[in-house]
Parts: structure tokens; C-alpha cells; sequence
């Protein structure tokens, strides 16, 4: 692929996918925000408590098959109707598994209601599965165009829905139902965009072939997602629900942020790094300039909604949601390097080595288990503060192969990262200082983020940083692809 065409695809993908990831994203946000102005926190922690079960079925249901299926680039028609017949019939097995242990899960939270939220949020399992396979290869044709329609239909509909049944007194089902119906508008929207159905043929050759690689992505999923989630298990257990919920809502908005920019990055540099997986140069070029990106919108974004939390949580979520404030301040602050984390294991799937993402993955394990340990008796803020250390930890542990192998270690990384920082530094002073004088928390927040934006840009221009060359640049392409 020539240097030219593989810039324009890149660009061209960038674009859509955060068009899609940042229209999907606010449109949840709004929905969320309706949401909680409606239901109590408990509702949230009742889902929250369910969380782990979904998530731990959806990464069995995967199994980084469809991951595999891009990283080969030659994937045939078999390739993906094996991937299918085995997604719907694991998910199938799944189902059923929840189905019946529900009681058991009932039981162990104390919670009797979640017998019937799980039996029927367990549908959630076979609407994905169904179309997995059309979204990789609408991914592997960096058709995120298609991908971003489909993602915007389905949350229109879950969250119209949704909002419906909550304004109507259908509490913690209104949750249920957001997810169900915005799930089944995704996965039809992505068959009708993909043009793909099906043969319902199995290759045991094939099978064996793509998980082969999957395997290592599926271990390191499973483990990934326990550690994201056993606090939900650890809070629902041994803390009132409310708590799981202010949580849950903490991490939502914190991961609504650094999530989305993770989403856009590793859905469209996968299938570019993968295609330049054999050129040393042009991989370690791409791979440092989106680490510099990363940096550049994330360190000040996840700052800003620190220092602003509490205009946005009181005017847009209500005094019910007072509790929330320094639980926020704190988990945006352990999400600040989860999008160049991510990068750096985007890395080693991206040129074929699984394994040692695995590998990676689990020597972070301890350190882990030892922040749980020492945090989660001491409650939900020390738990908060533990993911803060954590994650700074596991940026470097994650940054570690990349400089072995590529040059681009964790202290080259950081070096990148630093005009970044003290741009941002910058901000927080002016932010801070503005927000000291005035009680308004409407004006706080609209000066606040003016003010952020403003002085973050103008001290990113002082430095002359080549980021706001490039983001200026797609802009300009965005605002002539849309006819402004």
C-alpha cells in the first residue's frame, strides 16, 4: 500500500470513526444524563451487579476471533461463516448458562429481582453475536462510514426508548430495555450495511487457524474484564447498591472520554498497523505520532472534567448525585493514560504477537490484586485512588515491548507526552483560579471550559506543537467532506 493511499484510507477513517464514536458517545451521554435525572443510583448499581456476567459471555462470544480475521488480511468467505456458527452457538450456550444460574446470582447479591434482569439482559448476548462478523468486515474494509450509521441508529432507538420507559415508572427495566432494542437497531442497520450473510459453513481448519491467535486475546479479555469488574461484585456484595451505583456512574463518565478515544484510535490503526506490520520505519512513525495524539486530547480533557466536576454533576445528574463529585475527580484521573496504554497493546496484536499482549497482561496481575487488597475494605474513593496508581503502572509495564522491540519505550513515550502536560498545567492554573471567584455553577462550568480550551490551545501554539497543525488539517477535511 502506497504512503499516499495509506495516509488518505487513515485519514479517511479517522474522520468517520470519530464521527461515530463521538456522535454515539454524546448521544448516550445525553441519554444517560436523561436517565439519571429519572432513576436513582440504586437502579444503576442493580445493572452494575450484572455487569461482570455480561461482559465475561461477550468476551467468550468473541474470542478474538474477529480480531483474527482482520490480522490475516487474506480471510476467506469460510473464515467468516466459521466465525459466525460459532458466535451464535456460543452465545447460545451462554444464554442458557445465565438463564439458569440467575437464582445463584439472585442469592449471592441478596437482591431478588435480579433473577428476572438477567434472564432477559441475557438476550443482549445473541443480538451481538449475530452480527459480529459484519462489523469486521465493514472494519476491514475501513468502511466506518457503515459502522457509524449503524452505531447512531441503534443508539437513537435504545435511548428514545429507553428515556420512554423511565419517564413512565419502569425503573432499573427501563435500563434493560435501552439496551435490548438499541443493540437489535445496531446489529440489523450493520447486516443491511455489510452486505454479507452467512453460509452456515464450519471449517475445523479455519477454526483452528484463527484461534490459534484469538486464544491468547480471549485469556487476556477474560482476565482484563474480571479486574475491570470485580470491584462491581466486591461493591454489590459488602456496600449498599447506591454505592455500585455512583461507581458505575463515575466510571461511565470518566470512560466516556478516554473510551471514546481509545475506540477511534484501535478500530481504525489496527487494520493500518497491520498493513504496515513488515516496515519497521513507517510502523514506529505511526504508532509514536497517534501516542503524541492520544496525549494531546486526553491529558487536558480528563483534567478539565476534574476541576469542573462539580458544576456537572450538580446541574446536569441533581443534588442525588452530590456523592459522585470526588469519585469522579479521581477516576478521570486513572483513565488519563488509558488510551496510550491501549495503543501500546494495539501494537503487539497489530503485528501478530498475542501471545505476548497475554503475557503482558498478566504480569500486571498482582500488581492488582494487591491494590484491591489494601483499597477495597476502605472503600469506594480509596478503591478509586488505587485504580490512579494502577493504571500509571500499567502504562509503563504496557510500554515496556514496544521500546524493546521498536525503540519507543515508556520514556520516549513521556518525553512526547510532556508539552502536553505542562499545556495542561497551564490550564489548571488559569481554571482554577477563575473558578475560585465565582459561586455561579452555571457560569463555572461555561467559563471553565471556554477558559480550558483556550488557554490549553493557546500554549499548544506557543510550543508550536505539530498536533494542532494535524487536527486543523482534518478538520478542514471533515468541514469539506460534509459540504460546510
Amino acid at each position: 500500500m502506497r504512503n499516499t493511499s495509506l495516509k488518505s484510507i487513515a485519514t479517511k477513517g479517522i474522520i468517520w470513526s470519530a464521527v461515530d464514536k463521538f456522535a454515539v458517545q454524546f448521544g448516550q451521554f445525553v441519554v444517560s444524563i436523561l436517565l439519571a435525572r429519572i432513576l436513582m443510583p440504586e437502579d444503576f448499581g442493580l445493572i452494575g451487579m450484572l455487569t461482570i456476567f455480561i461482559v465475561l459471555s461477550q468476551t467468550f462470544i468473541e474470542s478474538g476471533l474477529g480480531i483474527g480475521l482482520i490480522q490475516r488480511q487474506d480471510s476467506t468467505d469460510i473464515d467468516f461463516s466459521t466465525v459466525f456458527v460459532f458466535n451464535l452457538g456460543v452465545s447460545s450456550c451462554f444464554y442458557l448458562l445465565l438463564f439458569f444460574t440467575s437464582p445463584l446470582i439472585s442469592t449471592f447479591f441478596n437482591q431478588p429481582q435480579l433473577t428476572d434482569l438477567i434472564r432477559v439482559l441475557g438476550l443482549n448476548l445473541l443480538i451481538i453475536a449475530l452480527a459480529i462478523v459484519q462489523r469486521t468486515k465493514l472494519t476491514i474494509a475501513i468502511d466506518f462510514k457503515s459502522i457509524a450509521k449503524s452505531n447512531v441508529i441503534g443508539m437513537v432507538v435504545g435511548g428514545v426508548f429507553g428515556v420512554i420507559a423511565a419517564r413512565n415508572g419502569y425503573g432499573v427495566w427501563a435500563l434493560v430495555i435501552q439496551t435490548l432494542l438499541g443493540s437489535l437497531a445496531t446489529s440489523v442497520s450493520l447486516w443491511v450495511f455489510s452486505n454479507w450473510s452467512p453460509s452456515f459453513a464450519f471449517s475445523k481448519k479455519s477454526f483452528k487457524l484463527l484461534f490459534g491467535y484469538g486464544s491468547k486475546l480471549l485469556i487476556a479479555g477474560l482476565y482484563a474484564q474480571i479486574l475491570n469488574n470485580v470491584y462491581n461484585i466486591c461493591l454489590g456484595k459488602f456496600y449498599p447498591t447506591a454505592s455500585l451505583g455512583y461507581y458505575t456512574k463515575a466510571k461511565s463518565f470518566a470512560d466516556l472520554s478516554a473510551g471514546t478515544v481509545v475506540s477511534v484510535i484501535q478500530q481504525v490503526t489496527f487494520p493500518i498497523l497491520t498493513s504496515v506490520q513488515d516496515d519497521r520505519a513507517k510502523l514506529v512513525s505511526i504508532y509514536s505520532r497517534l501516542i503524541r495524539m492520544s496525549a494531546f486530547f486526553i491529558i487536558p480533557l480528563m483534567t478539565l472534567i476534574a476541576l469542573l466536576a462539580k458544576p456537572i454533576v450538580i446541574l446536569l445528574l441533581t443534588e442525588k448525585w452530590v456523592s459522585l463529585i470526588p469519585l469522579l475527580q479521581w477516576m478521570v484521573f486513572a483513565r488519563i493514560f488509558f488510551p496510550m496504554s491501549a495503543l501500546n497493546m494495539n501494537l503487539l496484536n497489530a503485528v501478530g504477537r498475542s501471545d505476548l499482549f497475554l503475557k503482558v497482561d498478566l504480569s500486571k496481575l498482582p500488581l492488582t490484586i494487591l491494590a484491591m487488597a489494601i483499597t477495597i475494605p476502605l472503600g469506594v474513593k480509596a478503591m478509586i485512588i488505587g485504580h490512579v496508581v494502577t493504571s500509571a503502572l500499567a502504562f509503563l509495564i504496557n510500554a515496556y515491548l514496544p521500546g524493546k522491540f521498536y525503540g519507543y519505550g515508556p520514556i520516549q513515550q513521556l518525553k512526547d507526552m510532556l508539552p502536553f502536560l505542562v499545556a495542561t498545567i497551564g490550564m489548571s492554573i488559569s481554571v482554577f483560579v477563575m473558578t475560585s471567584f465565582i459561586d455561579n455553577l452555571v457560569l463555572q462550568l461555561l467559563l471553565g471550559a471556554l477558559l480550558g480550551l483556550v488557554t490549553y490551545l493557546f500554549i499548544c501554539w506557543l510550543l508550536k506543537l505539530e498536533e494542532m497543525t494535524e487536527v486543523w488539517s482534518l478538520f478542514l477535511k471533515f468541514k469539506k467532506k460534509i459540504g460546510f
